[in-house]
This record gives structure tokens, C-alpha cells and sequence, in this order.
């Protein structure tokens, strides 16, 4: 055994040991602070409700039991926090990588940047540019380089593009690679990068391996939060004590199997549950057309057409092929429309020959030859509506997907944002995942606050996307901790609801002296004090040295993209409203000079609410209509939200990291939750 082997036993045990003393206190706070907001909420609905003021009383307290179950949700996660160390050791078998570098409209020295870096990570692997806005100059910059360049084909035109999924799916089927690894167009490599990572995959079961996203351009104010080390970090350690840490956009290493597994799987499932649908909604026209029809030559027609739809339940029940199921159901409905519309024809014909012997111009029907009606034939048509819509659906049940670019997409396409779907669906497989802490490439982050509003929304918007579509917690494959971390995460964007009581409540008793519960007596204190306590305990020991107060304070302070990615993505979910997709600019606009106050409207009139609360109090104090404890509790409670949203100002007069100083400022920021 060698002095690097011995050192890198001894670095393990001491990673080891630090380890289990760090579980030891998360998972020891973790259950102080669940119990002590159990015990808050519960004796709050169950004691301290002042249902006189019931309006505002019971959003505060359900407010109150958002925060409790997002809390719980944080310990639930934390109690597994998996410190992994050193990574597994790289393959000694040689296998085949494909580096993906996506693009779209960024400047292509920027994407040139990263594909430099890439070219040269140690590990042999092949890199290519996914260049979605099809670039001429991109493509000569990547040539030079000796680099491949993928871009959509023409089976993409006037078909649904899906964004960046759209563009990695495209790229997926025009190489080989076992292995993917996938950087954003900022994103510059380590050259060691495969070769910290690869190991993981000697797990036949391993479909992903995460590494953080950290940002080269943020000073250490991060005045727009965008380093995230609460989520990269502890968060992300957390989801993977569960098997549940998730892909991220990049940075990541991705099995190809995985991927393929997952689109076949989804096809099958997609197109099964578009046969089902199909079928469904067959019976119910041909009931709803029984119900008021009289023709018996019509009622056969029915009944036939009913046949086939109960033939084709019945192979499906079988598990039939579905191409043979769908053929089947197709040319039965279409034989039955053909038929029908075939002795209609024939009435027609007949009449038109009476019509031609009794005219004196031959010439006025010689078009009406039997070629010409025999084209009128094939109109796909029927006098019976029940049978013509069920005709229609039955030429849109295609296994072949015509209305998609390619029939198999990998990489899910449910939402603007490829990632989340996309792990989620891998570990419903039964696949597993990795999160690495280790910072193996380096970005770039907004410079300003129009940019980092418009990566935010997105981020938020998307999730929200998956979880109207796909809510964890019901969905198979799943085990119970994957369902409650991915369910975490999307529970966690809710906060902007909850927010908005937070303001209003301590509004309305220094303004009104409204007081939302029966009293801040001793009882209250013995409970709230203890949970706030130890919940911020829970975040310090799970943190390890990490800052999160950034991250808490967005966490409030963007309240109004919170609750607009949740409107925005049930509109686009339940009622087809379209979302779009804005690419984040990965460099500052020079032309935005101003400050964009417009963008924290709801943040200012909030403080301008806050501000007016502690005027009216005083002023409520001087003429003797204010006593007792509770207007000093609500005071000491608009100070601190005031305290949180002094960030917004900060962020709006933000001009990139020229303009902070402060490199001995420690408050950076925490991340998504």
C-alpha cells in the first residue's frame, strides 16, 4: 500500500467520522424543531384562532401551517443528508462520452469559451455544440475548433419545438455516446470533470450524477442571489440520502440507456393512455347518437361502430400490439364512414342521372363523370356525426407520432424546464441518481435584475408545470421519501401565497389593531419562540458554514414571481394558455441603464404598506388608541420584513459586479428550495 493510498484512507475515515457527527445534530434538531412546530400548530387551530377577526385570523394560520409543513418537509429531507466524500474511482473499461454544450442565441466567443474547456477534459470523449439558432458563424467557430455542431432538421419545421429539451432529445438521436455529459453555454469545465464523476456509473442502477452550479461572476454580496449554496449543498445531499437528488440543467452526467429506457417507456404510455382516451370518449358518442337516433339503417351503422370499439378495448386489454390495435380500430371506423357515405353516393348518382335525362344540355353535368364522383367518395365524411367524429379521432391515434419531430423523447417535454420531469421520471423506473459536491464548472450569472427575474420565473414556472401534470405524489415508481422531496421542491414555491398574509397581518393590527389570534399571552410565546428557534438552528446545522440568509431573504422577497409562476402555470395546464420560453441573456444589457423599479412594484407598495403601519402605530400611541403587547409584537414584525425586502432595493440599483465592493461581505445567498 502506497503513502497516496494511506492519506486517502485516512482523508476517508476523518470525511467519515466528520460525517456521522454532523447526522448526529441534523437529524437531533431536525426532530427538536418537527416537534416544536407541531406543537405550535396544533395549539394554534386548536386555542389561539381569533375567530372574530376570522378574515384575516384564518389566513394567518394557514400561512402559519404552510411554513410548519415546509419545515417538516426540510427535516424530512435533512434526516438523510448523504455526505458521499471521494468519488468512486473512474472505469478502468474505457466507455464512450458525448460532451453537449447547448446554445441558442448566446455570443458565440462565450459558447466558444466553454467549447475550449471542453476539448480538453482529461477523459476521452467526443464534444459537440447544440446550436439551436443554427448559426452560421457558430458553426465555422466550432469547425476551427475541430468540434461537431448538431442542429434541428427539417423534420423539426412547423412541428413543437419543446426548447432545450427539444434541442438535447435532437442531439440524442444523432450520437452514440454511453455517457452525456450536459453544460450550458457558460458553463466552463473542469478538465477533471469526467474523471470525478464517471465512477459512480460502475452502479449499473446509476442513470444520473449531478455536480453544483456555482458562478464566477457574483461578488460576495450576491445582491441577486444567484450562487445557491443551501441547495447545492445541503439541499441536494439531502435529496440523495432519498435517492431523489435531480438533474439540474447542468453539469450533469447522464446515461444514455437511462435516457432511451425513458423515452420508449413514455412513448408506450403516451400513446396507450391517447388509445384509451380515444376509445372513451367513442363510447360516449356513440351513446349520446343512440340515445336520439330513429333510422335503423343509422342505428346499424352505430352498432357496428360500437363493435369495433369494443374490439379494440378488448385488444387493448390483451396487451395487443398497439399498432395492430390502432390499425385495426382505424380502418373499422373508416370502412364503416366509407360504407355510409358510399350509399348516400349512390342516391346522388341516381338522382343526377334522372336530372341529366331530362336536360336539354348534356353539358351541364359532364363533369359529373363517375371519376368525379368517385373523388367525392373519398371525402372522409359520413351523414351520421357520432361516426364522423369518431373517424376523426381515429386518424389522430397515430403510433408514429406525426405530429411530433420524433416519436421518442427522452428528455421530458412537459414543462419549460427539461430537468426536474425528467429525473423524476427516471426514478420512477427505478433508476438511481448522485449528487457530487464538488464545483466542476463555472458559470455565469445575471448581472442585473431584469435577468435574474426572468430565470427565476422560468425555473419556478416549470415546476409548477410538473407538478400540475405529474404530482409526485402520486405517481408509481416512486418510493415514499422520492414522493416528499420531489413534492418538497414544489411545495416550496407556494411560499408567495403565504407571504402575502405575512405582510398583511401585522398591516392590519398596527394600522386597524386588528389581532389575528386571541392573545400573545405566555402560552403563545412558550411555543412560537422555541419552533423559530430551532428552525433556524436546523438551517445553521444543516448549512455546515454554508450562508443562507440570501436565500431566506428572497424566499420572501419574491413573493410576486412566486405567486405569478403558480397562476401562469395552472392557466397553461388547465386552460391552454401558452407559457413561452425565454432563454436567461448570459450577459448584461447596456442599454438598461435605469433602474427598473417597474419590475418590484408589489415589493414597494408592500413596504410603503409596512412603512405606513409604523406611522399609524405611532401615531395610535400618541393618542392613547394603542396598548399592550400586541402592537409591539406586530412592530418588531414589519421591522423584520422590511429588513428582508431591503434586498429588492439593493438588487434594482445592482449593476453587475463592478458595482459592489464588498469582498469581505459574507452574506451570500441560499438557492430554489
Amino acid at each position: 500500500m502506497t503513502a497516496l493510498d494511506l492519506s486517502r484512507q485516512d482523508r476517508r475515515r476523518l470525511q467519515t467520522g466528520t460525517a456521522r457527527r454532523r447526522i448526529v445534530a441534523v437529524r437531533t434538531v431536525a426532530l427538536l424543531a418537527s416537534l416544536a412546530g407541531l406543537n405550535y400548530v396544533v395549539w394554534r387551530w386548536a386555542a389561539s384562532v381569533n375567530w372574530h377577526s376570522w378574515w384575516i385570523a384564518v389566513p394567518l394560520i394557514l400561512a402559519e401551517t404552510y411554513s410548519v409543513i415546509d419545515s417538516l418537509l426540510f427535516a424530512f429531507g435533512a434526516w438523510r443528508l448523504r455526505e458521499r466524500g471521494e468519488p468512486p474511482t473512474t472505469p478502468t473499461t474505457d466507455v464512450t462520452v458525448d460532451v453537449f454544450i447547448t446554445t441558442y442565441n448566446e455570443p458565440v466567443e462565450l459558447v466558444v469559451r466553454t467549447a475550449r474547456a471542453a476539448k480538453v477534459i482529461r477523459y476521452p470523449h467526443r464534444t459537440w455544440i447544440l446550436d439551436d439558432g443554427n448559426r452560421p458563424e457558430m458553426r465555422a467557430a466550432a469547425e476551427e475548433l475541430g468540434l461537431g455542431v448538431i442542429t434541428r432538421g427539417q423534420d423539426w419545421v412547423d412541428r413543437p419545438r419543446h426548447a432545450k429539451a427539444g434541442n438535447l432529445n435532437n442531439a440524442l438521436m444523432a450520437t452514440q455516446g454511453e455517457f452525456l455529459l450536459i453544460l450550458d453555454a457558460d458553463q466552463v469545465p473542469d478538465p477533471a470533470i469526467l474523471d470525478r464523476t464517471l465512477g459512480y456509473f460502475k452502479d449499473p442502477r446509476m442513470a444520473l450524477v449531478q455536480t453544483p452550479q456555482w458562478f464566477e461572476n457574483v461578488p460576495d454580496a450576491d445582491l441577486l442571489g444567484s450562487q445557491a449554496p443551501l441547495f447545492y449543498g445541503p439541499i441536494q445531499q439531502s435529496k440523495d440520502g432519498w435517492n431523489a437528488a435531480f438533474f439540474c440543467g447542468s453539469n450533469a452526467i447522464l446515461r444514455r440507456e437511462a435516457l432511451m429506457q425513458l423515452g420508449i417507456s413514455r412513448y408506450v404510455h403516451e400513446v396507450e393512455a391517447s388509445v384509451e382516451r380515444t376509445l372513451k370518449t367513442s363510447r360516449k358518442l356513440l351513446a349520446r347518437a343512440r340515445a336520439t337516433e330513429t333510422d335503423p339503417r343509422v342505428l346499424e351503422a352505430l352498432d357496428d361502430a360500437q363493435g369495433v370499439v369494443d374490439r379494440a378495448r378488448d385488444q387493448m386489454s390483451r396487451d395487443e400490439p398497439l399498432g395492430d390495435v390502432t390499425y385495426e380500430f382505424q380502418r373499422g371506423i373508416d370502412a364503416i364512414a366509407f360504407r355510409f357515405a358510399a350509399a348516400d353516393l349512390e342516391s346522388v348518382r341516381s338522382d343526377l342521372q334522372e336530372l341529366a335525362a331530362m336536360s336539354t344540355d348534356a353539358d351541364t353535368f359532364a363533369g359529373l363523370d363517375d371519376a368525379a364522383l368517385d373523388v367525392l367518395g373519398q371525402r372522409n365524411a359520413s351523414p351520421v356525426a357520432a361516426i364522423e367524429a369518431i373517424a376523426v379521432l381515429a386518424r389522430a391515434v397515430d403510433v408514429n407520432r406525426g405530429d411530433e419531430a420524433q416519436a421518442v423523447m427522452p428528455l421530458a417535454t412537459i414543462s419549460v424546464t427539461e430537468d426536474m420531469a425528467t429525473a423524476m421520471r427516471l426514478h420512477g423506473l427505478g433508476w438511481k441518481s448522485a449528487y457530487h459536491d464538488e464545483i466542476l464548472a463555472r458559470g455565469l450569472a445575471p448581472e442585473d435584475l431584469p435577468t435574474m427575474l426572468v430565470q427565476r420565473l422560468r425555473w419556478a414556472q416549470g415546476t409548477m408545470q410538473v407538478f400540475f401534470r405529474e404530482n409526485p405524489l402520486v405517481q408509481n415508481g416512486l418510493s415514499f421519501g422520492q414522493r416528499l422531496m420531489y413534492f418538497s421542491t414544489m411545495w416550496s414555491y407556494l411560499s408567495g401565497f403565504a407571504a402575502v398574509v405575512y405582510i398583511a397581518a401585522p398591516v392590519l393590527c398596527l394600522s386597524f389593531g386588528v389581532v389575528p389570534v386571541q392573545a400573545y399571552s405566555v402560552d403563545f410565546f412558550a411555543r412560537l419562540i422555541p419552533f423559530l428557534v430551532l428552525n433556524q438552528l436546523l438551517f445553521w446545522v444543516v448549512a455546515a458554514g454554508r450562508p443562507t440568509w440570501r436565500g431566506q431573504q428572497y424566499s420572501l422577497a419574491l413573493f410576486p414571481v412566486w405567486i405569478e409562476s403558480v397562476t401562469s402555470a395552472f392557466a397553461n395546464v388547465f386552460r391552454g394558455r401558452p407559457l413561452g420560453f425565454r432563454v436567461t441573456p448570459k450577459v448584461r444589457d447596456e442599454a438598461e441603464a435605469k433602474p427598473r423599479w417597474d419590475l418590484v412594484r408589489p415589493q414597494l407598495w408592500a413596504m410603503g404598506a409596512l412603512v405606513g403601519a409604523l406611522v399609524l402605530i405611532g401615531i395610535r400611541y400618541l393618542t392613547g388608541q394603542a396598548s399592550g403587547i400586541a402592537p409591539l409584537v406586530n412592530t418588531a414584525w414589519v421591522v423584520f420584513d422590511l429588513f428582508i425586502f431591503s434586498i429588492v432595493i439593493r438588487a434594482v440599483l445592482y449593476r453587475g459586479p463592478g458595482s459592489v465592493q464588498s469582498e469581505h461581505e459574507s452574506t451570500t445567498t441560499g438557492g430554489p428550495l
